[in-house]
This record gives C-alpha cells, sequence and structure tokens, in this order.
C-alpha cells in the first residue's frame, strides 16, 4: 500500500460528499457551493517546512492538528466561517504509522470546526517533511459601508480605539526556547508544550467581533510586530502597556522576568487574536468574553498618524526652501534678510509603543523569528 492513490483512499478520505461539496477527495477536482449564507469567500494557505517551522520529533497528531489550526487562525482574523480546506504533503519516505497519527490530528480539528478536507496532493521530499495548507471561509458581509471597510482586516484601527488580545500570551514562545535550547529538560517542555503544538484557533471570536471590531490579525509572529502590521495599514500608531498584557502566572516559577517580557512582546507561534475596537463597544466585548468563557483584555490604545513626524519634516523643509529662495533673491522684511531655518531631524514614532508603569521601553529581540 506505497502507492499514491492506495494512501490517499486510506489515509484522507475521511471527508464524505455533501451538499455544498459535492465532489470531494478522489477527482481531478474539487466542487464546492458556498452555503447560501456567504456572500464572499476567504483563503489563506500556510507552508510549514520541518526543522524551519517545526521541530523533527515533533508527535505527528500533533503536528496533524497544528498544520490545520495556524491556517483556521487566519480564517478567525478575518471573522470567516470555515468551510473546506486542501492538505498537500511531500514526505521522505512513506511511515504509514506516522500518516496514520498525522491525520488523526488533523482529522479532529478539521471536524470540530467543520472544515472538510476536499482535496490535496502527496509527493516525495528530499529535505524533510513539507506540508501546505489552503483553507476557505465564507463570510457574509452587506455594502451599507464601504467595500474596504466592511470586512475585518488589518486598515480598519482609528485613533481612540481600544486594543485587546485573547487568551495569554508568551507561552508558546517559551515552549519553543525550552525545546531549542534544553531538550533534554522534559519536565518543564510537558508543562507548556500544548501551547506551541496544540494552538486553538479562535474561530467562534473572530466571527463575533464583525462589525464590533475595527481591524484584527492572528499573533504569529510576536505581538508587537503583528501590531505593528495593523498599524502600518491603518497609518497609526500603537501605545501598549506591559503591566496589561496577559500571560499564565505559573511561567514565572520557571522563567525569568526578561524572558516571560521577550515573549509576551516578541514570542511568535502564539496564535490569539490581536484586534482593535471603539471604547463603546466594551461591554459588548466583556459580554462576549463571558458567552465564550475566553479571557479578552485591553493592552493599550490607538494613537495618531505615525507619519506625522515626517509630514512635519516635510512641511519644514518646503518653508527652508522658500526662505532660501528670498535670501537668494535679496527679499528682506525691515530691512534685515531672512536667516535661514536649520533642517529639523526629527525621529519618526514606532508603529507600536511599549510602556511600562509609564515610562517607555524598548521591546526585546525585534521580532520573532521561525527556528
Amino acid at each position: 500500500m506505497n502507492k499514491e492513490f492506495d494512501i490517499i483512499e486510506n489515509y484522507f478520505s475521511f471527508s464524505k460528499a455533501t451538499r455544498e461539496v459535492p465532489i470531494t477527495v478522489g477527482d481531478d477536482c474539487a466542487i464546492f457551493t458556498p452555503p447560501f449564507r456567504h456572500t464572499h469567500i476567504a483563503t489563506s494557505a500556510d507552508l510549514l517546512i520541518e526543522g524551519q517551522h517545526f521541530f523533527s520529533d515533533v508527535n505527528p497528531k500533533n503536528l496533524g492538528h497544528k498544520a490545520l489550526a495556524v491556517n483556521l487562525s487566519d480564517l478567525a482574523a478575518m471573522g470567516a466561517e470555515p468551510i473546506g480546506c486542501l492538505l498537500s504533503l511531500a514526505l521522505p519516505s512513506i511511515d504509514h504509522s506516522w500518516i496514520a497519527r498525522f491525520t488523526e490530528g488533523f482529522r479532529n480539528l478539521s471536524e470540530k470546526y467543520m472544515c472538510p478536507l476536499i482535496g490535496g496532493d502527496l509527493s516525495k521530499s528530499k529535505m524533510g517533511i513539507i506540508i501546505n495548507v489552503t483553507v476557505f471561509g465564507g463570510l457574509n458581509v452587506n455594502f451599507r459601508r464601504s467595500a474596504t471597510s466592511a470586512f475585518m482586516t488589518r486598515a480598519g484601527a482609528r485613533a481612540g480605539d481600544d486594543i485587546w488580545v485573547s487568551g495569554n500570551l508568551g507561552k508558546a514562545h517559551l515552549a519553543y526556547t525550552t525545546k531549542r535550547d534544553n531538550p533534554n529538560d522534559l519536565a518543564k517542555y510537558a508543562m507548556i508544550f500544548e501551547a506551541l503544538e496544540l494552538p486553538e484557533p479562535r474561530i467562534d471570536l473572530g466571527k463575533s467581533l464583525i462589525r464590533r471590531a475595527t481591524s484584527c490579525i492572528d499573533i504569529s509572529d510576536g505581538l508587537v510586530q503583528d501590531l505593528g502590521h495593523i498599524m502600518k495599514s491603518s497609518k497609526k500608531t500603537a501605545e501598549i502597556h506591559l503591566e496589561k498584557i496577559p500571560y499564565d502566572k505559573n511561567l514565572e516559577k520557571q522563567f525569568s522576568k526578561e524572558q516571560i517580557r521577550e515573549a509576551i512582546l516578541s514570542g511568535g507561534d502564539c496564535y490569539e487574536l490581536c484586534f482593535t475596537a471603539p471604547p463603546e463597544n466594551r461591554a459588548i466585548i466583556e459580554r462576549l468574553s463571558d458567552s465564550l468563557q475566553l479571557k479578552l483584555t485591553i493592552i493599550g490604545e490607538v494613537s495618531w498618524d505615525f507619519n506625522i513626524d515626517r509630514e512635519r519634516r516635510e512641511r519644514i523643509k518646503r518653508r527652508q526652501e522658500l526662505r532660501n529662495k528670498f535670501e537668494k533673491n535679496n527679499y528682506y522684511v525691515d530691512n534685515t534678510p531672512f536667516t535661514p531655518i536649520p533642517h529639523v531631524q526629527s525621529k519618526p514614532r514606532p508603529p507600536v509603543e511599549v510602556y511600562e508603569n509609564g515610562e517607555l521601553i524598548e521591546v526585546p529581540n525585534g521580532g520573532f523569528q521561525h527556528f
């Protein structure tokens, strides 16, 4: 049973045809009809490479879960409801036990979020395991507002908005650094590995934030880096407060203050949602937190345009040129020539500023990098 089609038939044909997906795994193409309640399709793809995005000795069942979870997290960030997914695998060899366990993890999450596997590919790899997943989701959007503002994207944050995060941050990064730097410390890794290997996509939260949040992103590369993407797209600046960022206080028993700070600010592989919302929606979001039984925390606020200093420098430059022109042509006022104004160098604000007890601090590590 080493032929491609036999393996597909035995391990990857678990999603049955439905009215919405009449043609699924086993044909040249899958065919699906978006449910009537959806007006738009959202899609996303992620590539996971052995040694780059996951450790070689990872539990295959957990890897199957994560391969789908990181893609579902992208749908969550857009407020989309899962419709189906594609899975492509490149394997160095055929290990039926590995494939069976990988498929189990993938299938369990697929069924939990009603995201059937509808197609994909299987091939041989000469450079380790390579996994590619593509997901499709549905959105129901009306256009009483403009087309761009009708969707929950990275570009909608407004000055004065609250900045929220879901869950606790930092644990996945600490699991990753523990595994990387102390691979024999199995006891410490066992306490926190689930955050790294079994992330939970916030699908229900994402769907509930439609028309309540102004922007949203999933935290895959670190809080500061990913929130920075929102601020750059929205042309705003974020001010966040370190002491407000939620994390599991039990981590303090195993890790230093500096390690935790780096993890919650710059640590990736988190897959919680970071979103912005107007202050008048606080009560709604707090009730949403209760109904989903999911911690939602305000960690800061959105400030003015992060390019304002750059614009100020341009205005000063234009004034300088005008005054130099007057001086060159011997224009005088009250018999006194204009004095050239030196060019003012003003450092622009970064997209995200982090404060600790009111004091601006530097962000450690400068952002998450995969293995």
